[in-house]
């Protein structure tokens, strides 16, 4: 049966994250009690109290006998816990109140025990599918843990809920045929080496590179030649225009044919002159 603790609480008037967050810096947890008459009584507790008294606990489905201020003790079950993501820190804790004379539903934990042979003789890999099973019984009945043996676990073998030693008192809901644990088999030597043969081909790649390279390297000298030809047709047409330039002097001989004739007009007005 799971311990039975004592827990003392002050009845909480104030809700909300804001008064939740005042509760934790002030030293206090904040709860609830779920009644079994189906009301919802709002609670405080000490933090450092609570949080000490839940070290010792094998479990946290814990039995508990809750005092809120000076009404009577009740019996309760620890339903759950809010922790800090980051610390671990207890935030919230959910009680329900329960009778110990009727069954109730909670999630219990799964617990491996043995190892099994699959790792110890053949090196394969033990891996859990599940660990927790839900489970219905009286309070009196409630354990700590379910446990499953895994011992005669070989590569390829698999643990169901069906396999849990179930304690007297106590029904497991959870289907029979949900796997708990298996052994896996280890990375085979083949499959390592076959990423090596790809890099391998991988590492040929260069190789296909470089002749393209050369092709392309073809490429650029066929570019060069054609372009030096080009360059070589754009000189021979160079001394066309230079031909172009040495006509214009022939132009410039008309002033000088017009300087010559000038004299000759000049003799004929002495001639005239002379007469």
């Amino acid at each position: 049966m799971a311990a039975t603790v004592k827990i003392s609480a002050e009845e909480r008037k104030e809700s909300g994250t804001t008064a939740s967050r005042r509760l934790r810096r002030a030293g206090e947890l904040p709860g609830v009690l779920n009644l079994e008459s189906g009301g919802v009584a709002s609670i405080r507790m000490n933090s450092h109290d609570f949080e000490r008294m839940l070290s010792k606990q094998a479990s946290e489905n814990l039995i508990a006998d809750l005092t809120i201020g000076s009404q009577p003790a009740k019996r309760v079950l620890l339903k759950e816990i809010q922790r800090d993501p980051v610390f671990g820190k207890v935030l919230h804790a959910d009680f329900v109140e329960i009778s110990m004379t009727k069954k109730m539903r909670v999630s219990v934990a799964i617990d491996l025990v043995g190892e099994a042979a699959g790792v110890s003789q053949q090196g394969g890999v033990l891996e859990r599918a599940l660990r927790e099973a839900q489970v219905e019984c009286l309070p009196s009945d409630l354990v700590d843990s379910l446990v499953v043996n895994v011992e005669a676990l070989k590569i390829g073998d698999t643990a169901f809920v069906r396999d849990i030693k179930v304690p007297p008192g106590i029904v497991i809901l959870t289907p029979g045929d949900v796997a708990v644990a298996s052994v896996a088999a280890p990375q085979a030597e083949e499959e390592v080496a076959a990423p090596e043969a790809e890099a391998g081909v991988e590492a040929g790649e260069p190789e296909v590179i470089t002749e393209r390279k050369k092709e392309g390297e073809e490429e650029a000298e066929g570019g060069e030649e054609e372009a030096e030809k080009g360059k070589g047709k754009e000189k021979a047409k160079e001394p066309g225009k230079g031909k172009e330039k040495a006509k214009e002097p022939e132009k410039g001989k008309e002033p000088e044919k017009g300087k010559a004739k000038a004299p000759e007009k000049g003799k004929e007005k002495g001639k005239e002159k002379a007469k």
